[in-house]
C-alpha cells in the first residue's frame, strides 16, 4: 500500500486518493515521508524489514536456502538476550537459528490497542543476523521511526507482531523463510540465516474511530452510524452555519492532530443544503494535513486519533467557487458536511 492522499478534491466514489484541494491552490499531490517497505529481497534493508515476496503469495526456501554453517535451529528464543534501555543490544549465541518464527514480550504495553495483520505501525526496530550474530538494520540510531503497513513486510514480521499491545518491546526470532530465504544480496543476509528483531512498538492505526463517545450538539447535523458507514440528517429550518464547526462523535486516546501531522482518515462528505453525497471516501488513506482544504486544517488540529468528528464547514474554508467539474457537480458558496474517522496521526519528531 502507498501512502499518499494528495490534496482532497471532490472525487468520485471509485477514486483511490483523497483529494481535497484548497482554494485557489494547485493540483500537485502530496506524499507523505512514510518508511514503506521495498518489493525485492534483494534492495538495501536498510530502512525498513522489505518483503521478500508479495503478501499474498506463499513463501518458501529455495532450494540454495541453507545456513552456511550447520546448526541445528532452536525451538525457543531463551539463548537471546537483550539490554535495556533506549537502544536496545541483542546477544546472540551464533551461528544460530531458530525452527519457526516466534515473539517474547519484553516490556509489554498499557494500550488496549493491539496490532492486526493489516496494521500500518510506527515502531523503532533493531535487527540482527542469527548467523553472525550482527546488525545488519535498525532505526534507533537515525532517530526517525520507520512508519509501514504490516501486510507489506517479510511474512516473519507480520506474524511476530499481529496480536501484540502498542506500547510493548518485543523480541522476535524468524527463519530464513520467514524472512529473506534468498539472501538480500548484499552479504548481510545469506539464503537460510535466522534473523532476530526487537521492536518498540510506538503507535498503530485504528480500524475504526475508538473511544468515549461525545453527547451530540443541538442544531447540527444528526450522524447515523451502519455497517457500511455514516449517514446524516440536516436539521429542518436550521441554516448553515457561517463558521467552521468542529464536533467531536467519538474522543480517541491517540495521539493529536498538529499543523504539521500526516494523518490516516476515512471520510464522507454531503451538501448542507439538500443532504446529498458528494464524496464517498470510506476507506482508509492518508496524507498531510497541510496539503487539505482549509476547513480541515483548522478543524481537525487537536483532535486525536481514534476520534470520529463532525465538520461542517463554510464555502470559504472549502470550495467557494464551487466545483462545476466534479461529479457530481458543486456549486458555488455551498456549505458541506464531513464525517470523519481519524485513524491514524504521525507527527513529526520534536526539534
Amino acid at each position: 500500500m502507498t501512502f499518499s492522499l494528495s490534496r482532497v478534491a471532490l472525487a468520485t466514489a471509485a477514486a483511490a486518493l483523497i483529494t481535497l484541494t484548497a482554494c485557489g491552490g494547485g493540483d500537485n499531490e502530496a506524499t507523505p515521508e512514510t518508511t514503506t517497505p521495498t518489493a525485492t529481497a534483494s534492495a538495501s534493508v536498510s530502512g525498513s524489514p522489505s518483503a521478500s515476496a508479495s503478501p499474498s503469495e506463499s513463501v518458501s526456501p529455495s532450494a540454495e536456502a541453507s545456513p552456511t554453517v550447520s546448526v541445528t535451529p532452536s525451538d525457543d528464543l531463551s539463548a537471546i538476550e537483550v539490554s535495556e534501555g533506549d537502544v536496545p543490544e541483542i546477544t546472540v549465541p551464533a551461528p544460530w537459528a531458530i525452527s519457526e518464527t516466534t515473539t517474547e514480550v519484553l516490556t509489554p504495553g498499557t494500550s488496549e490497542q493491539t496490532l492486526t495483520d493489516t496494521s500500518t505501525v510506527t515502531i523503532n526496530y533493531l535487527g540482527v543476523n542469527g548467523r553472525t550474530g550482527e546488525v545488519f538494520d535498525g532505526s534507533y540510531e537515525g532517530g526517525q521511526p520507520a512508519v509501514f503497513p504490516l501486510d507489506q513486510v517479510i511474512p516473519g514480521f507480520q506474524k511476530g507482531l499481529s496480536g501484540q499491545q502498542v506500547g510493548s518491546r518485543v523480541l522476535i526470532g524468524m527463519p530464513a523463510e520467514d524472512g529473506y530465504p534468498d539472501g538480500t544480496g548484499d552479504g548481510r543476509i545469506e539464503p537460510g540465516d535466522s534473523l532476530l528483531f526487537v521492536v518498540d512498538i510506538i503507535s498503530a492505526n485504528f480500524e475504526e474511530a475508538t473511544g468515549e463517545e461525545v453527547p451530540p450538539v443541538e442544531g447540527l447535523p444528526t450522524v447515523t452510524m451502519a455497517d457500511d458507514g455514516p449517514s446524516i440528517q440536516i436539521p429542518a429550518g436550521v441554516a448553515a452555519p457561517t463558521e467552521l464547526q468542529a464536533q467531536p462523535l467519538i474522543k480517541g486516546t491517540g495521539a493529536a492532530v498538529t499543523a504539521e501531522s500526516t494523518i490516516q482518515v476515512r471520510y464522507r462528505s454531503w451538501v448542507y443544503d439538500g443532504g446529498e453525497l458528494l464524496e464517498d471516501a470510506w476507506r482508509p488513506q492518508a496524507g498531510q494535513l497541510s496539503q487539505l482544504i482549509q476547513g480541515w486544517q483548522q478543524g481537525l488540529v487537536g483532535q486525536t486519533a481514534g476520534s470520529r468528528v463532525l465538520l461542517v464547514v463554510p464555502p470559504a474554508l472549502a470550495f467557494p467557487d464551487g466545483r462545476p467539474e466534479a461529479t457530481p457537480a458543486l456549486e458555488a458558496g455551498q456549505t458541506l458536511v464531513y464525517v470523519i474517522d481519524l485513524l491514524d496521526v504521525q507527527n513529526p519528531p520534536a526539534s
